[in-house]
């Protein structure tokens, strides 16, 4: 399969991922508290893991150990501070969507520009390299599936009809497939590999700043133990296909 038709493929894939908040109003309140910041925990791991143990090594071997590439690291960090600092935005991964949230609309809006963002990135590593795609592809995945059930929810939450909020969260999504497809057709007048420390700084970002603070606020031993358990198994999970690759 070409590389265009990988990064179409994973842009759907992607995409798709946001009709997953649908469970969300399916499931008990403590259901989903009880199994989402697990999957939070997991996702923080899984990102920091991609970043420190598959993109920045291959943006040194693609591009040498220089500067630039640390440059590029904060960059990808910077935007999505920028992001979240100018819209007001901010992720809930918690079934009680009470606290401080933007409106619907806000919440799309800050959705498609971060999905775009990502797509960038993740355009940029099948761009490098299929299978550094796939990692940024999987790891980026597992922050989407907590995020979309925490959007779905605030929309829903804002009062917004649940075939209405679906359709919107999904076309928001597919800014990840446009940002991809700009990353592909930059390649030639650009150097993508970039893009690699670029998503390193964004993964490092939403797992320090979005996730980790979610499940620190776990208060019984039991609650802490599970989430730092799914938290050291995102990591061990990127060391080993980094040692298998």
């Amino acid at each position: 399969m070409s590389t265009l038709a990988w990064i179409v493929v994973s842009g759907l894939t992607m995409s798709s991922l946001a009709l997953v908040g649908a469970v969300s109003v399916l499931m008990p309140s403590a259901t989903l508290e009880r199994i989402l910041l697990p999957i939070v925990g997991f996702a923080a791991g899984s990102l920091l893991g991609g970043a420190f143990f598959h993109m920045l090594p291959e943006s040194v071997d693609a591009l040498d150990n220089r500067l630039a590439i640390y440059v590029a690291l904060v960059a990808g960090f910077l935007a999505f501070f920028f992001l979240e600092q100018f819209l007001h935005w901010h992720h809930c991964h918690r079934s009680d969507h009470t606290t401080h949230r933007p409106l619907g609309h806000l919440i799309l809006l800050a959705d498609g520009l971060h999905n775009f963002i990502g797509g960038l990135a993740v355009g940029g590593a099948f761009v490098v390299d299929v299978r550094v795609g796939l990692v940024a592809w999987l790891v980026a995945a597992a922050h989407e599936i907590p995020q979309e059930l925490g959007d779905f929810g605030v929309l829903m939450h804002s009062g917004w009809q649940r075939r209405s909020a679906l359709a919107w969260n999904f076309a928001s999504a597919l800014t990840f497939l446009l940002g991809s497809l700009v990353a592909y057709a930059i390649a030639d007048q650009v150097e993508v590999a970039y893009l690699l420390p670029f998503a390193a700084g964004n993964f490092v970002y939403i797992a320090a700043a979005d996730l980790l603070p979610e499940i620190a606020r776990e208060e019984s031993a039991a609650d802490k133990l599970q989430t730092t358990a799914a938290f050291l198994a995102g990591l061990a999970l990127l060391f080993a296909a980094a040692q298998l690759g």
